[in-house]
């Protein structure tokens, strides 16, 4: 029998342990990014690919941060932030509603009770926002449920799982039928955890040489895992919402440096020396220019560490003048100016970048742009770009939601208020309610209003016949 780290719910055996799924060929569909292995001979001869999905994830979730780090990027994830929890005065960030379930009013008492908890466990009204941002810049969050002896008292703690230290894996057990084709037989979810984190090994030699990196199972009900939803396709992995983001956001970052390296380059005019060599060689030419060169030319370098200005000779650079020898024949000596880069102040190109940020982002570009005046949001103002962003917004509600929908689940069943086979038919009852803007909705609320008045008032005194009919 193998004992993971943590608990589950009425789970004593490692039988119990191991979900049944009808006899197939084919392993169960898992879209959370879970990462299927295959059972080896015994539990204990078990293996993880960590040269695989995991890596990929590390490095996603590596990317993830640091473009989040660039100026226009957290911009935009603060505006999606500020909309999706707003705070408004001391109203709650998001309110369970129960309208829809048929259970009798202590039960949706204690359940509007229970999920208060929840929210005290995760300190929501103090890291409602960052909780947020982590969730939406990794693609995904963990927490540890911690009970204590009695398991009746339901959790006592929630604390958070750093992402790339841990990953949910499901053991496809397998068994060959008579024919030899290999039946799936059943699931076995748990979680992989490394205090150290799951590093790539340096190269294939190694990775075969050396021992299966060690971490801790814990059990599948022990940790809140809540994916974004975004998937890739062929590898499995799961995405930020942050993913189509990362090609403009490096090239807008290239695009800039280029263009700040251009400028510094091209800006300052630079002078041209045609020195007359006469028919010397080309040696005692090029000694010849640098003599003059040397001569004529002065360079003051201001030393930070000192504090002194020294004189600096040393050979041209590209910021600098430039000295060419000229045989005889032709002019003599002569002196002139290179004009400096035209057109510096050209941004159109940055512009495009930035836009095609935004958009991949899901931002309107409207809300980015200085320039743009502030609507209050009437219908007659209310761009189609802002439609789509609430939409948006109110979709990445719903999948954070599952945050709540998970804790509240295992705090019911905890504490005996629902059996653990109740839960998935109460849940579809149950939905919560995120705060709004007290302005914008109020001001929407009015506008409704005013045009069911205007329409009882141009209906006239059929008013009355047609609600009748």
């Amino acid at each position: 029998m193998i004992n993971l780290f943590g608990w589950q719910f009425g789970k004593k055996t490692a039988t119990d342990e191991i979900e049944s799924v009808a006899h197939s060929i084919v392993a169960p569909d898992i879209d959370d990014g879970t990462m299927q292995v295959s059972a080896a001979a015994s539990y204990y001869g078990y293996y993880v690919d960590m040269d695989g999905t995991v890596k990929d994830e590390i490095q996603a979730i590596s990317k993830y941060r640091e473009i989040s780090l660039y100026p226009e990027v957290d911009i935009a994830i603060q505006d999606i932030v500020n909309e999706a929890i707003p705070y408004e005065d001391d109203s709650p960030l998001v309110e369970i509603a129960l309208d829809r379930l048929e259970v009798s009013d202590p039960i949706k008492e204690i359940i509007t009770n229970e999920f208060k908890g929840v929210l005290s466990l995760l300190k929501f009204s103090e890291k409602a926002s960052d909780l947020f941002r982590r969730w939406y810049v990794d693609g995904r969050i963990y927490f540890n449920v911690l009970t204590g002896k009695n398991q009746k008292d339901g959790i006592l703690e929630l604390r958070p799982i750093e992402s790339t230290k841990i990953k949910k894996v499901a053991e496809i057990l397998k068994e060959k039928d008579p024919s030899g084709v290999e039946i799936v037989k059943g699931v076995k979810e748990y979680y992989l955890y490394s205090q150290s984190g799951f590093v790539q090994q340096p190269n294939l030699a190694q990775q075969q040489n050396s021992a299966p990196q060690a971490g801790a199972r814990l059990s599948q009900d022990s940790v809140i895992y809540i994916p974004s939803g975004f998937m890739e396709q062929n590898t499995g992995v799961v995405l930020s919402y942050l993913q189509k983001a990362l090609r403009p956001a490096n090239q807008l970052r290239m695009l800039e440096d280029a263009v700040v390296i251009y400028r510094m380059s091209r800006a300052p005019e630079r002078r041209i020396f045609y020195i007359d060599v006469g028919n010397l060689p080309k040696g005692k030419a090029e000694q010849y220019v640098k003599d003059i060169m040397n001569r004529y030319r002065n360079k003051l370098v201001y030393d930070t560490k000192t504090g002194e200005v020294r004189d600096d000779k040393k050979y041209m650079s590209m910021m600098e003048d430039f000295w060419m020898p000229r045989r005889d024949g032709n002019k003599g000596t002569e002196i002139t100016t290179l004009q400096g880069g035209q057109n510096l102040g050209e941004l159109a190109d940055v512009e495009y970048f930035q836009n095609k940020l935004y958009n991949a982002l899901n931002i309107p570009i409207s809300r980015m742009m200085p320039e743009t005046g502030f609507s209050m949001g009437r219908s007659t103002e209310i761009s189609r770009d802002e439609v789509k962003f609430q939409k948006f917004i109110g979709k990445i509600r719903r999948k954070f939601s599952e945050l709540f929908f998970e804790i509240l689940r295992t705090q019911l069943i905890l504490k005996g208020i629902i059996a653990e086979d109740e839960w998935d038919e109460i849940k579809e009852s149950i939905t919560f309610r995120f705060q709004k803007d007290n302005f914008f909705a109020e001001l929407k609320n009015n506008e409704i209003l005013l045009q069911r008045v205007q329409t009882a008032q141009a209906t006239g005194p059929d008013v009355g016949q047609i609600l009748l009919s």
